[in-house]
């Protein structure tokens, strides 16, 4: 069975710390930041372009550019003759696609729950936290002062949403999106694990074998 479960978080929820515990307890495979580098090697662009593209929509990225940009390779890669947000989106999602055939994962982010609507085994996770909560997390984490933590959580929150948004035409972080959303404070890391790991084996009991 190829189980895909696809996880957003709130910065500062430690939504990926919590999501590479439970794919490791799964044994599912785990997607996060490597996948841009997968997507930049398939295609022959620099990675510097998806890093840039990165849970950001097209309206903030500053290289859209007409006709084609030389990869790492020194090919040029033409993608319907423009290379922009929206292409480097497809591309990425894409590869969301050709991940979740391969085998049981996780992908964190990128609008996978949204790409993925239709693929009968997806389970949609969303983990967040209270305010205060992802600010100490952080101020401790990233060695931030409370206004530095603050900001960054304010902007990521703003990215991440105006991201999830602009590609789905949906809302980031609304329950109705979601199949479980789980506040990450509720409960000790490793409880939270546990829950989420009983959660989707009773999903994936409902599921029909191919």
């Amino acid at each position: 069975m190829k189980t895909v479960i696809t996880l957003g978080r709130q910065l500062g929820s430690n939504g990926r710390v919590i999501g590479r515990a439970l794919a490791e307890k799964l044994g599912y495979k785990f997607y996060d930041k490597d996948l841009i580098a997968r997507v930049a090697k398939e295609s022959g662009l620099s990675e510097n372009l998806f890093n840039e593209m990165d849970e950001n929509p097209t309206s903030s990225l500053l290289y859209s550019l007409v006709m084609g940009v030389q990869s790492s390779k020194g090919l040029y890669y033409h993608y319907n003759d423009m290379l922009n947000g929206d292409n480097l989106f497809r591309m990425q999602a894409d590869l969301i696609k050709k991940i979740a055939q391969e085998g049981p994962c996780i992908i964190v982010g990128r609008c996978a729950d949204y790409i993925l609507r239709e693929n009968p085994y997806l389970i949609k996770l969303f983990l967040y936290a209270d305010a205060e909560s992802r600010v100490n997390t952080l101020v401790q984490r990233n060695n931030m002062d409370i206004k530095e933590a603050r900001g960054a959580v304010h902007k990521a929150d703003k990215r991440r949403s105006n991201y999830y948004n602009f590609y789905t035409n949906s809302e980031w972080g609304n329950v109705n999106n979601y199949h479980l959303c789980m506040d990450t404070t509720a409960l000790p890391q490793e409880e939270c694990v546990e829950y989420l790991y009983n959660y989707i084996r009773m999903r994936e009991a409902g599921f029909k074998e191919d």
